[in-house]
Protein backbone atom coordinates (compact mmCIF):
# COMPACT_ATOMS: atom_id res chain seq x y z
CA UNK A 1 0.00 0.00 0.00
CA UNK A 2 1.07 3.51 -0.95
CA UNK A 3 2.74 5.94 1.96
CA UNK A 4 -0.57 8.09 2.32
CA UNK A 5 1.22 11.64 1.95
CA UNK A 6 0.40 15.24 3.97
CA UNK A 7 -1.11 17.56 1.80
CA UNK A 8 0.04 21.24 2.37
CA UNK A 9 -0.04 24.56 0.69
CA UNK A 10 -2.90 26.88 2.30
CA UNK A 11 -1.38 30.29 2.43
CA UNK A 12 0.30 31.66 5.82
CA UNK A 13 -1.43 33.35 8.46
CA UNK A 14 1.69 34.35 10.05
CA UNK A 15 1.38 37.89 12.10
CA UNK A 16 4.35 40.64 11.29
CA UNK A 17 4.65 42.20 14.72
CA UNK A 18 2.84 45.57 14.83
CA UNK A 19 -0.33 43.75 13.74
CA UNK A 20 0.22 41.68 16.72
CA UNK A 21 0.66 44.22 18.79
CA UNK A 22 -2.53 45.91 17.76
CA UNK A 23 -4.27 42.56 18.03
CA UNK A 24 -2.91 42.30 21.91
CA UNK A 25 -4.43 45.69 22.34
CA UNK A 26 -7.33 45.03 21.74
CA UNK A 27 -7.60 43.24 24.76
CA UNK A 28 -7.07 46.92 26.56
CA UNK A 29 -9.44 48.60 24.62
CA UNK A 30 -11.13 49.56 28.39
CA UNK A 31 -9.17 53.46 29.04
CA UNK A 32 -9.00 52.12 32.84
CA UNK A 33 -5.56 50.27 30.92
CA UNK A 34 -4.20 53.64 30.38
CA UNK A 35 -2.34 54.09 33.75
CA UNK A 36 -0.65 50.61 32.53
CA UNK A 37 0.55 51.26 29.37
CA UNK A 38 4.12 50.65 29.97
CA UNK A 39 3.20 47.32 31.77
CA UNK A 40 1.06 46.21 28.51
CA UNK A 41 4.23 47.17 26.58
CA UNK A 42 6.15 44.58 28.14
CA UNK A 43 3.21 41.81 28.01
CA UNK A 44 3.43 42.40 24.57
CA UNK A 45 6.93 41.94 24.21
CA UNK A 46 7.18 38.56 25.74
CA UNK A 47 3.65 37.74 23.87
CA UNK A 48 5.42 38.16 21.29
CA UNK A 49 8.37 35.85 21.50
CA UNK A 50 5.81 33.02 22.87
CA UNK A 51 3.91 33.93 19.31
CA UNK A 52 6.93 34.20 17.24
CA UNK A 53 8.68 30.97 18.42
CA UNK A 54 5.12 28.60 18.30
CA UNK A 55 5.59 27.84 22.09
CA UNK A 56 2.48 25.87 22.15
CA UNK A 57 3.09 23.79 25.28
CA UNK A 58 5.81 26.09 27.46
CA UNK A 59 5.64 23.81 30.58
CA UNK A 60 6.90 20.37 29.93
CA UNK A 61 8.25 17.11 31.62
CA UNK A 62 9.35 13.38 30.13
CA UNK A 63 6.10 11.42 29.18
CA UNK A 64 7.71 8.58 31.08
CA UNK A 65 7.01 4.80 31.46
CA UNK A 66 3.61 3.67 29.70
CA UNK A 67 4.31 5.89 26.53
CA UNK A 68 5.30 4.92 23.19
CA UNK A 69 8.15 7.42 23.45
CA UNK A 70 8.86 8.10 27.48
CA UNK A 71 11.46 10.48 26.60
CA UNK A 72 8.92 12.45 25.00
CA UNK A 73 8.48 16.03 26.65
CA UNK A 74 4.73 15.92 27.10
CA UNK A 75 2.68 18.92 28.00
CA UNK A 76 1.97 19.41 31.64
CA UNK A 77 -1.52 20.29 30.89
CA UNK A 78 -2.29 17.51 29.22
CA UNK A 79 -0.87 15.12 31.36
CA UNK A 80 -2.95 16.58 33.91
CA UNK A 81 -6.42 16.22 31.58
CA UNK A 82 -5.14 12.79 30.96
CA UNK A 83 -4.96 11.89 34.54
CA UNK A 84 -8.27 12.79 35.01
CA UNK A 85 -9.71 11.27 32.68
CA UNK A 86 -8.45 8.07 33.83
CA UNK A 87 -9.68 8.62 37.80
CA UNK A 88 -13.12 9.15 36.28
CA UNK A 89 -12.72 6.26 34.42
CA UNK A 90 -11.86 4.02 37.04
CA UNK A 91 -14.81 5.89 39.56
CA UNK A 92 -16.99 4.65 36.44
CA UNK A 93 -16.17 1.30 36.22
CA UNK A 94 -16.29 0.73 40.08
CA UNK A 95 -19.03 -1.42 41.32
CA UNK A 96 -18.73 0.09 44.65
CA UNK A 97 -19.33 3.97 43.25
CA UNK A 98 -22.86 5.69 42.77
CA UNK A 99 -24.44 6.12 39.52
CA UNK A 100 -23.58 9.47 38.09
CA UNK A 101 -25.76 11.47 35.66
CA UNK A 102 -24.00 14.23 33.18
CA UNK A 103 -27.21 16.89 33.06
CA UNK A 104 -26.45 19.30 30.29
CA UNK A 105 -28.02 22.65 29.42
CA UNK A 106 -27.13 23.39 26.04
CA UNK A 107 -28.76 26.69 25.92
CA UNK A 108 -26.36 29.92 25.50
CA UNK A 109 -29.24 31.84 27.15
CA UNK A 110 -28.99 33.74 30.42
CA UNK A 111 -30.03 36.34 32.40
CA UNK A 112 -26.59 36.59 33.93
CA UNK A 113 -25.77 38.62 30.47
CA UNK A 114 -27.55 40.48 27.29
CA UNK A 115 -30.52 38.16 27.31
CA UNK A 116 -31.55 39.36 30.58
CA UNK A 117 -33.37 36.14 31.26
CA UNK A 118 -32.81 32.80 32.28
CA UNK A 119 -33.41 30.57 28.87
CA UNK A 120 -36.15 27.89 28.82
CA UNK A 121 -33.44 24.80 28.84
CA UNK A 122 -32.59 25.67 31.55
CA UNK A 123 -36.12 25.37 33.54
CA UNK A 124 -36.13 22.40 32.15
CA UNK A 125 -33.15 21.13 32.94
CA UNK A 126 -33.64 22.00 36.64
CA UNK A 127 -37.08 20.13 36.28
CA UNK A 128 -34.93 16.80 35.30
CA UNK A 129 -32.19 17.55 38.20
CA UNK A 130 -35.02 17.41 40.63
CA UNK A 131 -36.06 13.80 39.32
CA UNK A 132 -32.25 12.77 39.68
CA UNK A 133 -31.80 14.33 43.00
CA UNK A 134 -34.89 12.19 43.88
CA UNK A 135 -32.86 9.24 43.72
CA UNK A 136 -30.81 7.31 46.20
CA UNK A 137 -27.27 6.61 45.27
CA UNK A 138 -27.16 8.58 42.27
CA UNK A 139 -25.43 11.74 41.48
CA UNK A 140 -26.00 14.69 39.39
CA UNK A 141 -23.43 17.05 37.74
CA UNK A 142 -25.02 19.53 36.08
CA UNK A 143 -22.90 21.39 32.82
CA UNK A 144 -24.45 24.90 32.09
CA UNK A 145 -22.73 25.53 28.64
CA UNK A 146 -24.63 29.12 28.78
CA UNK A 147 -21.36 29.78 31.25
CA UNK A 148 -19.64 30.30 27.44
CA UNK A 149 -21.56 33.39 26.87
CA UNK A 150 -21.60 34.75 30.77
CA UNK A 151 -18.68 33.61 32.86
CA UNK A 152 -15.32 35.08 32.27
CA UNK A 153 -12.68 33.02 30.91
CA UNK A 154 -14.93 30.40 29.92
CA UNK A 155 -14.10 28.95 26.55
CA UNK A 156 -14.79 25.55 24.60
CA UNK A 157 -12.24 26.27 21.59
CA UNK A 158 -13.20 25.18 18.26
CA UNK A 159 -12.10 21.60 16.96
CA UNK A 160 -8.88 21.56 14.21
CA UNK A 161 -10.53 18.45 12.48
CA UNK A 162 -6.87 16.91 13.22
CA UNK A 163 -8.99 13.51 12.51
CA UNK A 164 -9.79 13.84 9.48
CA UNK A 165 -5.77 14.00 8.90
CA UNK A 166 -5.16 10.92 10.65
CA UNK A 167 -7.31 9.37 13.67
CA UNK A 168 -4.51 8.76 15.40
CA UNK A 169 -3.08 12.30 15.72
CA UNK A 170 -6.89 13.19 17.57
CA UNK A 171 -5.59 12.14 21.23
CA UNK A 172 -7.56 11.59 23.99
CA UNK A 173 -7.89 14.00 25.42
CA UNK A 174 -7.38 16.72 22.84
CA UNK A 175 -4.17 18.00 23.04
CA UNK A 176 -4.71 21.01 20.82
CA UNK A 177 -5.05 23.41 23.70
CA UNK A 178 -4.47 25.16 25.65
CA UNK A 179 -2.16 27.01 22.48
CA UNK A 180 -0.14 29.72 24.56
CA UNK A 181 1.44 31.26 21.23
CA UNK A 182 -1.77 31.61 20.03
CA UNK A 183 -3.74 32.88 23.12
CA UNK A 184 -5.92 30.27 22.80
CA UNK A 185 -6.59 29.40 26.81
CA UNK A 186 -8.91 29.08 29.68
CA UNK A 187 -10.36 25.55 27.25
CA UNK A 188 -13.04 24.28 30.03
CA UNK A 189 -12.99 20.70 27.60
CA UNK A 190 -10.19 19.89 30.09
CA UNK A 191 -12.66 19.77 32.73
CA UNK A 192 -16.08 18.84 30.47
CA UNK A 193 -13.81 15.61 29.56
CA UNK A 194 -13.79 13.91 33.01
CA UNK A 195 -17.23 14.96 33.38
CA UNK A 196 -18.54 12.95 29.91
CA UNK A 197 -16.32 9.91 31.35
CA UNK A 198 -17.11 9.87 35.06
CA UNK A 199 -20.68 9.53 33.60
CA UNK A 200 -23.23 6.35 33.46
CA UNK A 201 -25.75 8.53 31.78
CA UNK A 202 -25.64 12.02 29.70
CA UNK A 203 -29.44 14.27 29.59
CA UNK A 204 -28.86 17.08 26.66
CA UNK A 205 -31.43 19.56 27.14
CA UNK A 206 -30.81 21.80 24.12
CA UNK A 207 -32.97 24.67 21.77
CA UNK A 208 -33.22 24.94 18.39
CA UNK A 209 -30.88 27.61 17.24
CA UNK A 210 -31.25 27.85 13.60
CA UNK A 211 -32.28 24.24 12.66
CA UNK A 212 -28.90 23.38 14.95
CA UNK A 213 -27.43 23.48 18.06
CA UNK A 214 -26.42 26.53 20.15
CA UNK A 215 -23.15 27.46 19.52
CA UNK A 216 -21.52 26.37 22.44
CA UNK A 217 -23.01 22.73 22.40
CA UNK A 218 -21.83 22.27 18.77
CA UNK A 219 -18.50 23.50 20.29
CA UNK A 220 -18.41 20.57 22.84
CA UNK A 221 -19.60 18.18 20.42
CA UNK A 222 -17.22 18.57 17.78
CA UNK A 223 -14.49 18.58 20.69
CA UNK A 224 -15.91 14.84 21.43
CA UNK A 225 -14.43 13.63 18.51
CA UNK A 226 -11.41 12.35 20.39
CA UNK A 227 -13.53 10.43 22.50
CA UNK A 228 -15.06 7.93 19.43
CA UNK A 229 -11.52 6.58 18.14
CA UNK A 230 -9.60 8.96 19.69
CA UNK A 231 -5.31 8.27 20.44
CA UNK A 232 -4.34 8.65 24.51
CA UNK A 233 -0.73 8.18 23.25
CA UNK A 234 0.11 11.66 22.08
CA UNK A 235 3.96 10.40 21.93
CA UNK A 236 3.01 7.68 19.69
CA UNK A 237 2.44 10.28 17.23
CA UNK A 238 5.82 12.95 18.27
CA UNK A 239 3.12 15.42 19.48
CA UNK A 240 1.16 16.60 16.54
CA UNK A 241 3.00 14.90 13.96
CA UNK A 242 1.01 14.35 10.67
CA UNK A 243 3.15 12.13 8.79
CA UNK A 244 3.62 10.02 12.03
CA UNK A 245 -0.24 9.81 12.48
CA UNK A 246 -0.90 8.82 8.80
CA UNK A 247 1.51 5.91 9.06
CA UNK A 248 0.07 4.71 12.53
CA UNK A 249 -3.34 4.90 11.08
CA UNK A 250 -2.44 2.85 7.76
CA UNK A 251 -0.91 0.44 9.95
CA UNK A 252 -4.23 -0.14 11.07
CA UNK A 253 -6.24 1.94 14.30
CA UNK A 254 -8.24 0.01 16.82
CA UNK A 255 -11.13 3.29 16.87
CA UNK A 256 -11.39 3.13 20.66
CA UNK A 257 -15.12 3.77 22.05
CA UNK A 258 -14.05 5.98 25.22
CA UNK A 259 -17.43 6.35 26.14
CA UNK A 260 -18.82 3.47 24.76
CA UNK A 261 -21.83 1.94 26.78
CA UNK A 262 -23.09 4.97 29.44
CA UNK A 263 -27.05 5.62 28.78
CA UNK A 264 -28.76 8.72 27.22
CA UNK A 265 -31.94 10.91 26.98
CA UNK A 266 -32.11 13.61 24.85
CA UNK A 267 -34.66 16.66 25.18
CA UNK A 268 -35.01 19.60 22.04
CA UNK A 269 -37.51 22.21 22.10
CA UNK A 270 -37.81 24.97 19.50
CA UNK A 271 -40.72 27.37 18.82
CA UNK A 272 -41.22 27.52 14.98
CA UNK A 273 -39.04 24.77 13.14
CA UNK A 274 -36.45 21.92 13.54
CA UNK A 275 -37.11 20.11 16.63
CA UNK A 276 -37.73 17.05 15.28
CA UNK A 277 -34.55 17.01 13.08
CA UNK A 278 -32.12 17.93 15.73
CA UNK A 279 -33.20 14.97 18.14
CA UNK A 280 -32.45 12.91 15.21
CA UNK A 281 -28.97 14.50 14.67
CA UNK A 282 -28.43 14.38 18.86
CA UNK A 283 -29.52 10.69 18.55
CA UNK A 284 -27.22 9.72 15.54
CA UNK A 285 -24.36 11.10 17.18
CA UNK A 286 -24.73 10.07 20.60
CA UNK A 287 -25.21 6.44 19.23
CA UNK A 288 -22.53 6.56 16.92
CA UNK A 289 -20.41 7.05 19.87
CA UNK A 290 -21.87 4.09 21.02
CA UNK A 291 -23.88 5.49 24.00
CA UNK A 292 -27.52 3.13 24.75
CA UNK A 293 -30.77 5.16 24.00
CA UNK A 294 -33.16 5.29 27.22
CA UNK A 295 -36.29 4.30 25.26
CA UNK A 296 -38.58 6.00 23.21
CA UNK A 297 -39.39 8.27 26.10
CA UNK A 298 -35.76 9.47 26.35
CA UNK A 299 -35.87 10.76 22.65
CA UNK A 300 -38.35 14.23 22.83
CA UNK A 301 -38.85 16.79 20.66
CA UNK A 302 -41.49 19.41 21.29
CA UNK A 303 -42.48 22.93 20.33
CA UNK A 304 -42.85 25.68 23.37
CA UNK A 305 -45.77 28.64 22.50
CA UNK A 306 -46.32 27.43 18.59
CA UNK A 307 -45.30 30.67 16.28
CA UNK A 308 -46.17 32.86 19.38
CA UNK A 309 -44.55 35.59 20.16
CA UNK A 310 -40.66 35.68 21.34
CA UNK A 311 -41.34 37.77 24.30
CA UNK A 312 -44.41 35.50 26.32
CA UNK A 313 -42.39 32.26 25.75
CA UNK A 314 -41.61 31.50 29.25
CA UNK A 315 -45.38 32.11 29.71
CA UNK A 316 -45.92 29.24 27.27
CA UNK A 317 -44.23 26.97 29.17
CA UNK A 318 -45.74 27.99 32.46
CA UNK A 319 -49.06 27.19 30.48
CA UNK A 320 -47.80 23.91 29.32
CA UNK A 321 -48.15 21.04 31.79
CA UNK A 322 -47.09 18.02 29.45
CA UNK A 323 -43.82 18.93 28.04
CA UNK A 324 -42.61 19.73 32.15
CA UNK A 325 -44.12 15.59 32.83
CA UNK A 326 -42.73 14.17 29.63
CA UNK A 327 -38.66 16.51 30.80
CA UNK A 328 -39.53 14.35 33.82
CA UNK A 329 -40.33 10.94 32.21
CA UNK A 330 -37.43 11.65 29.81
CA UNK A 331 -34.96 11.89 32.78
CA UNK A 332 -36.71 8.71 34.76
CA UNK A 333 -36.25 6.66 31.67
CA UNK A 334 -32.72 7.38 32.02
CA UNK A 335 -32.40 6.61 35.55
CA UNK A 336 -34.12 3.13 35.08
CA UNK A 337 -31.86 3.14 32.15
CA UNK A 338 -28.43 3.26 34.06
CA UNK A 339 -29.65 0.87 36.28
CA UNK A 340 -30.28 -1.93 34.32
CA UNK A 341 -27.21 -1.43 32.86
CA UNK A 342 -24.99 -1.29 35.81
CA UNK A 343 -27.34 -4.49 36.66
CA UNK A 344 -25.91 -6.41 33.37
CA UNK A 345 -29.44 -6.11 32.54
CA UNK A 346 -29.54 -4.10 29.78
CA UNK A 347 -27.75 -5.83 26.88
CA UNK A 348 -26.66 -4.60 23.46
CA UNK A 349 -27.93 -6.72 20.97
CA UNK A 350 -24.46 -5.78 18.44
CA UNK A 351 -22.18 -5.42 21.72
CA UNK A 352 -20.03 -8.20 20.39
CA UNK A 353 -20.20 -7.80 16.43
CA UNK A 354 -17.20 -7.11 15.09
CA UNK A 355 -17.60 -3.54 13.53
CA UNK A 356 -17.12 -3.76 9.83
CA UNK A 357 -16.27 0.00 9.34
CA UNK A 358 -15.18 1.56 12.53
CA UNK A 359 -14.92 4.94 11.88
Amino acid sequence: MARAKVRTGMPSVALDKAEFARRVRRRFYDPAFKSVEREIERIIEVAWDAYDDSRKSPVTRPAGAGYADPSYELSVEWSEASKAIKQAERQQKSKSAKSRILLINGSARSDQTCPGEMSKSYRLAKIAEQVFAGERDLEVELLDLSHLTSEYGRNIHPCKACVSTAMPLCHWPCSCYPNHSLGQHNDWMNEIYPMWTAAHGVMIVTPVNWYQVPGGLKAMIDRLVCADGGNPDPTSTGGKDAQKAKDLEMKGWPYPRHLAGRAFSVVVHGDAAGSETLRRILVDWLKDMGLVSAGHAAELDRYIGYYEAYATNHDALDRDKDFPEETRNAARALVEAVKLLRQGKLAQPDARLRDVRPK
